[in-house]
């Protein structure tokens, strides 16, 4: 009874393990191949890449009607728009601008900044989250909070002396004197 109802087709079953571990195989050496940054998380399109690379594994060994050949070729053509277009982006400022968020100042020198925050949809307990996990008490410790291309927040502490200037020069919302 038990068998039925976890078990369709013993078929199926080896056919998924068989798929699954060579299509795991073809993605580990087509990511070594195409380069670190294709399963990095460095941008919205770096991390859609990874997404959809898992997408097509997934459907290469459980779909019937998928063959491995297919989710092996649409991995390939993946990996390799994603190499074409960061190649571009290194050789083309204006595709880099389109493709690629700026950095964004979210909090200064002791203030939230709030139309900042609300365009990029970020509320006051996410940057105080951020500052509290760096281990940060107090907001007179913190310089600065930036939310990143990847999304991620990062909390700078507040400076001893005029250091530090340098790392800020991309940020939106921040001017640095040179």
């Amino acid at each position: 009874m038990w068998e039925s109802f976890l078990i369709d087709d013993w078929h199926q079953i080896v056919r998924a393990v068989v798929s699954a571990g060579l299509l795991y195989g073809f993605v580990i050496l087509s990511v070594r191949v195409s380069g670190k940054r294709s399963t990095s998380q460095m941008n919205n399109f770096d991390w859609v890449v990874t997404v959809a690379i898992g997408s097509l594994m997934a459907s290469g060994i459980l779909l019937k009607d998928v063959s491995l050949l297919e989710s092996m070729i649409a991995i390939a053509t993946l990996l390799g728009l994603q190499f074409l277009l960061t190649w571009a982006m290194l050789r083309w400022q204006p595709l880099e601008d389109l493709v690629r968020a700026d950095p964004r100042l979210l909090f200064h020198e002791g203030e939230f900044l709030w139309e900042a925050m609300r365009r990029e949809r970020v509320c006051k307990q996410e940057v105080l989250s951020a500052i509290r996990a760096n281990g940060m008490r107090d907001l007179d410790e913190v310089q600065c909070v930036i939310l990143e291309t990847n999304a991620s927040l990062s909390v700078l502490p507040r400076p001893e002396g005029d250091g530090g200037r340098r790392a800020l020069q991309d940020v939106h919302g921040i001017n640095i004197e040179s």
